[in-house]
C-alpha cells in the first residue's frame, strides 16, 4: 500500500511538472481552461518627413543650404552672344520676349555659392522679375528697364537687387571671348559672375541671404513616389500626346526646340539661328554639354508693348488672367492651365478641366510664357515624323535696350 501511495505521488508530480514547463500547445496558458494565443501590437512604421529641393522637388541631400534664398541671375540670349555660360547648371530656366522679338533668360539656383561662371549678365526685365518676386530671391543683374525701377521701388526690393551696374565687383570682363561663329562680340555681351562673387557681394552690401521656403516653386510629384505619366486625355481632339520633338516660336527669328533623348529621359534644347537658316544645339561654354531639361513648361499669355515706350519697344506680359499652358515629360504632353493673380501671388499651375493643383515630376525645369498670337507657331511631333526644315535666313532688324 505505501509502495502504491509513492508511485501515485510520483505521477501527479510529474503531471504537474511537464505542465509548469509548457507541455501541450506553445503559447497557451492553462487557467480554467484554453486561452487564445497573446498577440503583441506592430507599431506603425514613422513616416519619412517630406523634404524637397524648392527649385526641383528632389529630396534634399546632405549639401542642401537649408535656410538660404534662391538666386536669379539674368543671361543674354541674343544670337551675337552664344553660346552662354553656366545655364547648364541651373536648377530651373525661364525664357520670355523681351524687347524687339529677341529673348532673355533667367536662371534660378538653390545655391548661390555653387553657380559657376555663367552669362553674359545682363539687365533686368519686370516679366521675370513679377514670376519669382513672391520668392524674394537674389536678383542678379545688370542694368534694369524704367519699368523694373518702378517694381524695385514699390516692392522695396533693393536690398535684394544685385545690381552690378553700380556694383562692378559684381562681376568681370571678358574682353577677349568670341561666339559661336569665331567672332569678338561688343563689350555689353562680355560680362560675367559666379557664387564667388555673389558671396562677396552679399558680404560687402551684408545683404540677408537667409529665407526659410515652406513650399516648392511648383507643385512637385512626391519624390518618394513613381514620376507622373502623361497621357494627353486634356489634349485637343485628334492630337497626339507623342512630344519628342517640341518646337516653341517666340517671334519670326527666336525659337526653341527640343528632342527628347529616351537614353537619358531629358529633353535636349537647341535655338534657331537665322544666319545659318537651322537650329543649333544650345550649349554650356563651361562644359561644352547642351543643356537638357526633365520638364518644359509652356505657357502662352497676352505680350504686348508698354503703352509710352514706342521707341524702347518694352514688352508687358499680362499675368492677371492666367491662361492656357502644356507640360512635357517622358516624351509625351498633357494641356494645362496656369494661374498668376497679383505680383506676389505665385505661379501656379492647375488641372486644364478641375483647376485642381497640377503636380509635375522632380526634376530640372525650363519654363517659357510666349505670346498668345505665336500659339500657330507651337508644334510638337513624335522624332520619327518629325523632319528637319531648312528655312531662308530672316533678317534680325532688332535694337536691344541698353539701359
Amino acid at each position: 500500500m505505501k509502495r502504491l501511495l509513492c508511485i501515485l505521488l510520483a505521477l501527479t508530480m510529474s503531471v504537474c511538472l511537464f505542465t509548469a514547463c509548457g507541455g501541450g500547445d506553445e503559447g497557451t496558458a492553462v487557467s480554467g481552461g484554453s486561452a487564445e494565443p497573446a498577440v503583441e501590437a506592430t507599431p506603425e512604421p514613422t513616416p519619412e518627413p517630406y523634404e524637397a529641393n524648392v527649385l526641383t522637388g528632389y529630396k534634399k541631400d546632405a549639401d542642401y543650404p537649408e535656410g538660404q534664398r534662391i538666386t536669379a541671375v539674368m543671361v543674354n540670349n541674343i544670337a551675337q552672344c552664344r553660346p552662354q555660360r553656366g545655364l547648364s547648371a541651373a536648377d530651373m530656366l525661364f525664357e520670355i520676349k523681351v524687347e524687339g522679338g529677341i529673348t532673355r533668360f533667367m536662371a534660378l539656383f538653390t545655391d548661390y555659392n555653387n553657380i559657376p561662371d555663367i552669362g553674359p549678365v545682363r539687365s533686368a526685365r519686370d516679366q521675370f522679375f513679377r514670376l519669382v518676386l513672391p520668392w524674394q530671391p537674389l536678383y542678379v543683374h545688370i542694368g534694369q528697364s524704367v519699368v523694373q525701377t518702378e517694381y524695385i521701388t514699390n516692392y522695396n526690393y533693393d536690398e535684394w537687387n544685385l545690381e552690378g551696374k553700380y556694383d562692378s565687383n559684381l562681376s568681370y570682363r571678358d574682353k577677349n571671348r568670341v561666339n559661336w561663329a569665331g567672332n569678338h562680340v561688343a563689350t555689353e555681351h562680355t560680362a560675367y559672375t559666379n557664387g564667388q562673387l555673389i558671396a562677396d557681394y552679399v558680404e560687402r552690401h551684408d545683404v540677408d541671404d537667409r529665407r526659410m521656403y515652406n513650399s516648392t516653386f511648383f507643385d512637385f510629384v512626391d519624390y518618394r513616389d513613381p514620376a507622373k505619366v502623361l497621357t494627353g486625355e486634356h489634349l485637343e481632339d485628334g492630337a497626339s500626346a507623342d512630344a519628342g520633338r517640341v518646337t516653341i516660336r517666340h517671334s519670326d527669328y527666336y525659337r526653341t526646340q527640343f528632342d527628347y533623348d529616351s537614353s537619358l529621359g531629358q529633353y535636349a534644347m537647341a535655338q534657331y539661328y537665322s544666319a545659318k537658316g537651322s537650329y543649333m544645339e544650345t550649349v554650356d561654354e563651361n562644359n561644352g554639354q547642351q543643356l537638357m531639361f526633365d520638364n518644359l513648361i509652356v505657357l502662352f499669355a497676352d505680350i504686348h508693348r508698354y503703352p509710352g515706350h514706342d521707341t524702347s519697344d518694352l514688352q508687358y506680359a499680362e499675368y492677371g488672367w492666367g491662361g492656357v499652358g502644356y507640360y512635357c515629360y517622358g516624351g509625351k504632353i498633357e494641356r494645362i492651365r496656369w494661374q498668376k493673380g497679383t505680383p506676389l501671388d505665385t505661379l501656379r499651375i492647375v488641372d486644364f478641366e478641375t483647376e485642381e493643383p497640377f503636380e509635375i515630376n522632380c526634376g530640372k525645369t525650363y519654363v517659357t510664357v510666349v505670346d498668345e498670337d505665336e500659339i500657330p507657331g507651337f508644334t510638337w511631333e513624335s522624332l520619327e515624323t518629325a523632319q528637319d526644315v531648312q528655312e531662308a535666313p530672316a533678317s534680325e532688324t532688332f535694337v536691344e535696350n541698353e539701359d
